[in-house]
């Protein structure tokens, strides 16, 4: 089983859009970063993710059913 990478303060989350199916797990659990688009996929706050939120963000990145979900180190560019 491949280990999933944890998520630190300063990293962006990220979203693998062929993946996610829409559940809504993410927005449920760090609604803080995610939004629902009217569909029910994630549209994320491109923020880097805050100290007090990273907890927050690893329980959304380990609860997300299909692993779309991921914390990344660089922003996009």
């Amino acid at each position: 089983m491949a280990k999933i990478p944890q998520a630190e303060a300063g990293q962006f989350l990220r979203v693998n859009p062929i993946a996610c199916v829409a559940r809504g797990m993410c927005a449920e659990l760090l609604p803080e970063q995610v939004k629902l688009d009217e569909w029910g996929y994630p549209i994320l706050k491109g923020d880097p993710l805050p100290p007090q939120l990273v907890a927050h963000a690893r329980r959304a990145i380990a609860e997300c059913p299909t692993l779309a979900l991921r914390s990344d180190p660089t922003p996009r560019g």
